[in-house]
């Protein structure tokens, strides 16, 4: 105990620095310590709860990002299919049109023809007739001076007879 008598420590002095250093300790331990270390803890949690979320978060838009690309992955699967379906529509409606135009033209055509089979047998039933009228007239003219009246008669009806029969 001369060391301490020595160095100068009292015995008293030290003994009463430890227990205001317990004081001390058990006031900081008591009010600043547990309150503190509180916080931190709530701190801690909050950032835990933060990057949870923040992964929370970027799963979501993972997910939303697929789920966008499957969207437009179908919406350009249907535009493709759309397109296809009118073309195929428009191709067989020009196809139908043809050949609705092509009947049409075709009846047209086939009216026509027969119009002009009619008329071309009208004209020449007339231009028949008229050739045989004028055939009579000129029998008639020429016979005049050669022959009688009656016999006229008798030879242009004979003429008109086989005029009617090569028709």
């Amino acid at each position: 105990m001369e060391i301490f008598k020595t160095f100068g420590i009292d015995w008293i002095i030290i003994l009463a620095q430890i227990v205001n250093f317990l004081i001390i300790l058990y006031i900081l331990k008591r009010f600043v310590y547990k309150p503190v270390f509180k916080i931190f803890k709530q701190r801690e949690e909050l950032i835990k709860e933060s990057i949870k979320k923040a992964e929370d978060a970027k799963h979501a838009l993972e997910k939303a990002q697929k789920e966008e690309r499957e969207l437009i992955k179908k919406a350009k699967e249907t535009s493709e299919q759309l397109i296809k379906d009118a073309k195929e529509t428009s191709a067989e409606m020009i196809k139908h049109s043809e050949e609705e135009t092509r009947k049409q033209t075709q009846q047209m055509l086939a009216e026509a023809k027969e119009q002009i089979v009619r008329e071309t047998k009208t004209a020449q039933q007339e231009l028949s007739k008229h050739v045989s009228e004028l055939s009579v007239a000129i029998l008639k003219k020429s016979l005049g001076n050669v022959f009688t009246e009656k016999e006229q008669s008798e030879v242009v009806a004979k003429a008109a007879k086989e005029l009617k029969k090569d028709k």
